[in-house]
């Protein structure tokens, strides 16, 4: 016989919304290196805080990914 259970969504509602602001961060980052006056982004901007904040996002997704919920 079929089980009538209703399917799961594999993570919880924090996960995902962690996830869509891992990737608001990570398009923060993107954006903010293209804000880089400097020629050929060899700026701060465009060298350092930029790409600290991608990476920043990153670990919030690789965070959203593996952390299981609390309701669990």
């Amino acid at each position: 016989m079929m089980n009538s259970k209703k399917s799961e969504l594999p993570f919880a509602s924090s996960n995902y919304v962690m996830m869509l602001t891992g990737i608001a961060v990570i398009l923060a980052g993107f954006l903010i290196m293209s804000f880089d006056a400097e020629e050929f982004g060899f700026g701060f901007l465009g060298l350092t805080l930029g790409p600290i904040v991608t990476i920043i996002g990153f670990i919030l997704e690789f965070w959203a990914i593996l952390r299981k919920p609390s309701d669990s």
